[in-house]
């Protein structure tokens, strides 16, 4: 049975229909719609290193790749994940910021 990343892909499909509701919902600045893209993008690299990790395990138990290559995949699979969590988190913290300021 290979080993799958079902979770993270799972996970990325649900960070993707977000990214379409922020490209949606982020209107009125000249350079919304490039944010909202460069948002979109970082969770298409997202879920593209995801189903890369996916094919390396697959290859790997079918003895076609390289234990090595997997690992580094799912390594770099991971890596990109904890980057775009954070850099939500950093979206999040300063639209808290920003919505506690006084008028």
């Amino acid at each position: 049975m290979p080993f799958e990343l079902t979770s993270t892909t799972a996970a990325g499909s649900g960070i993707s229909s977000v990214s379409r509701g922020i490209k949606t919902a982020v209107t009125g600045a000249p350079d919304a719609g490039a944010f909202a893209e460069s948002l979109g993008k970082l969770v298409d690299n997202v879920e593209q290193t995801a189903l890369d990790a996916n094919q390396a395990v697959s290859n790997m138990v079918d003895k076609t790749g390289d234990v090595h290559e997997a690992m580094i995949a799912l390594q770099r699979a991971e890596t990109t994940l904890q980057m775009t969590v954070q850099i939500r988190n950093k979206l999040v913290s300063a639209y808290n910021d920003i919505m506690r300021m006084p008028i």
